[in-house]
């Protein structure tokens, strides 16, 4: 395997346009070598060494040579995701330690006023921006240079020093806390043991002494919520953890507030919100916190508005869904996709199509859909580096039941083996029982149409397919659910799904 090119192919298509004019920016040559070794290292063939220097240095072969030129591609690699980072850092980051190695420089230079003035610049913004490593780095260098005339007094440098270097520990306790933490969930999650999440939580925070920390740092709640949410999607344990976030959520807002530096934490923080409340089917109280969400993105900063406005999008328009407004879900998702003047990131792109073939889909618009599931022009192997199995076995399900309506029966066989056969090993996984049953009602139907509507078989998928209570059932798990219960009641597949998702709600209101 070759590591340079697996590191390329990480890249999208945008990326690599743009690294190709980075390779160039510095001379123009009719023949640049790096640029083509970046260009064979493109091609969908794995090419052997020996292949590449052949192909490279066709004239004499010139093994030397190639392995100067890769280091010198890997250098401009390196260089071009440093630059595009930079760009795109959101924590400042980035910034301040381009202010440090400036000072760096300064002082190598003897321009000591001018290194002085990026390191107190350097530290305004990393104080700001809670950035208290490289606060420490910027501290150690003042030290470093106080015998310099336009130093700041060496005392109050060294007690700046030792208040924040208390901060910075307080940081690597939450890292290793953090860690900790996300052992003992996945741990539990290996063992399918019940997921008393608070608890592990309060057990490891107690024993690094971060209690009361995670509260008063935005960053470190983050960071925790972060590492819950992803033990519970993977348990889809929805129904505890909203109250949990939520809670965790107005404390910290209450007792000590979010900063402006804390924008990016608080609007994550009130993404994860959203995102519970709609997994629970509180539709509506899922809106009220995307209000919130965008009315702190608005006019802050075009970083946080890049990153959080598709995930805005995506969450509305699954809530308008729900509420009886998809008309309106299909038009926010053509306009993010092919009018909205973003860049959205492959795993945008991806998510923006596979949410606008659904929403075509409950429409009944089958042909729509199917058109905008074609244009994905990569390979479901493609998919899964990026998104994951499990976003590649969803999509796979939506094209199946797709190509059913649009009556295809061949296709539906074809795609049924196609999921059977790669994904085997997560079928037969207790999680992943109701799809593998899935699967064997709809070859049922194909084989018997006319017995679809019959009592025995409504018995035969109710005995197939295992659900505690719906209001317990997983959101996505209903909407195919909702497709099967259509046919058995020959209904529209969109009325069906907003019945259940409304007796769901309402059962799960009267249990409260």
């Amino acid at each position: 395997m070759d590591d340079l090119k697996t590191t390329l192919d990480t890249l999208s298509d945008d990326d690599k346009r743009e690294l190709t004019l980075f390779i160039k920016r510095q001379k123009e040559k009719k023949q640049r070598k790096d640029l083509e070794l970046f260009q064979l290292l493109q091609q969908p063939v794995a090419y052997k060494p020996e292949q590449l220097i052949s192909r490279l240095y066709p004239a004499e072969p010139n093994p030397v040579a190639y392995y100067a030129l890769r280091k010198r591609l890997l250098r401009h690699l390196t260089d071009f995701i440093l630059l595009k980072r930079m760009e795109e850092d959101i924590t400042a980051a980035s910034s301040i330690m381009g202010m440090l190695s400036l000072a760096t420089y300064l002082f190598d230079a003897r321009a000591d006023r001018l290194a002085w003035v990026q390191l107190r610049k350097a530290e305004k913004l990393a104080q700001g921006n809670e950035q208290y490593d490289l606060l420490n780095a910027i501290y150690n260098l003042q030290i470093e240079k106080a015998d310099n005339e336009f130093a700041d007094p060496l005392d109050e440098i060294i007690e700046k020093r030792n208040c924040n270097k208390q901060v910075a520990d307080e940081d690597e306790r939450a890292n290793i806390a953090n860690s900790v933490i996300n052992q003992r969930l996945q741990a539990v999650r290996r063992q399918g043991s019940d997921l008393h999440f608070d608890k592990i939580i309060q057990e490891v925070l107690r024993a690094h002494d971060l209690l009361e920390a995670v509260s008063k740092r935005p960053s470190l709640l983050y960071k925790l919520m972060s590492i819950t949410r992803s033990a519970i999607l993977a348990r889809k344990d929805f129904l505890s953890f909203e109250p949990y976030i939520i809670s965790q959520y107005h404390e910290a807002e209450q007792r000590y507030g979010f900063k402006k530096a804390h924008l990016h934490y608080k609007l994550s923080l009130l993404y994860m919100i959203a995102h519970v409340l709609y997994r629970n089917k509180k539709f509506s109280e899922s809106m009220r916190y995307l209000g919130l969400l965008q009315q702190s993105m608005s006019g802050e900063g075009k970083s946080h508005y890049v990153l959080f406005y598709p995930r805005y999008v995506f969450l509305m328009a699954a809530n308008l869904v729900f509420l009886h407004r998809n008309e309106e879900a299909i038009v926010l998702m053509e306009q993010l996709l092919y009018k909205s003047k973003l860049t959205l990131s492959t795993k945008d792109q991806l998510t923006a199509q596979l949410g606008l073939s659904f929403n075509y889909f409950a429409q009944g618009a089958y042909a729509k859909a199917n058109r905008v599931l074609m244009s994905i022009k990569r390979s479901d192997k493609w998919c899964e580096g990026k998104m994951g199995r499990e976003w590649v076995l969803k999509k796979n399900l939506g094209e199946l039941i797709l190509q059913y309506e649009l009556g295809n029966e061949d296709l539906v066989l074809n795609k049924i083996r196609s999921v059977e056969r790669t994904f085997g090993d997560l079928l037969h996984e207790p999680a992943y029982k109701n799809v593998k049953h899935y699967l064997l009602l709809i070859k049922h139907m194909l084989d018997h149409p006319d017995a679809v509507v019959k009592p025995e078989f409504v018995a035969y998928v109710e005995s197939s397919l295992e659900f505690t209570t719906f209001e317990g059932t997983d959101i996505q798990a209903m909407s195919f659910y909702a497709w099967l219960k259509s046919k058995m009641l020959r209904r529209p597949y969109y009325t069906v799904l907003l019945e259940l998702a409304n007796s769901a709600w309402e059962n799960a209101l009267h249990r409260q």
